[in-house]
């Protein structure tokens, strides 16, 4: 039975390196790729829960339908068909519950590998997904 693989993309190097990854080591997972739209904390819960409209959302999910037609060029490259799929909120928070909502087995992800002050200031999606997520997080760093 193949393996439940989410891999979360934000365009950056890392997210694809995770994605080159997943591919490379897991040829028989069943792979979906995510992108969080980031919203505001507190923004999404004064939105009803059908609107899927807020200020700059296409232009958000213009850049998502984007992001994902990188990946499939990447998984064509392997021969290996993908799902996508699009959330809205914190990243790690909205990583992790869909995760656990779609019976994921392992998620593979990017860390941009922040150090010191940066880190404080920006936190860690990769470390805050490994904290909280219960199946097993592979983290990748963008290959040298």
């Amino acid at each position: 039975m193949p393996r439940k693989t989410l891999v979360p993309v934000d365009g950056s190097p890392q997210a694809d390196a995770a994605l080159r990854y997943a591919l490379e080591e897991f040829p028989e997972a069943e792979i979906t790729v995510l992108h969080v739209i980031r919203l505001p904390e507190g923004y999404w819960s004064v939105l009803a829960e059908s609107e899927t409209e807020f200020p700059g959302h296409e232009r958000a999910e213009e850049h998502a339908r984007t992001l994902f037609e990188a990946a499939e060029n990447t998984a064509s490259t392997f021969d290996h068909p993908i799902d996508t799929a699009i959330e809205r909120g914190d990243p790690s928070r909205e990583i992790v519950d869909y995760a656990i909502a779609n019976d994921v087995e392992q998620i593979v992800m990017g860390s941009h590998g922040r150090q010191g002050a940066s880190r404080l200031l920006f936190g860690s999606v990769a470390e805050k997904v490994v904290r909280r997520a219960p199946m097993t997080v592979v983290v990748v760093h963008e290959a040298s």
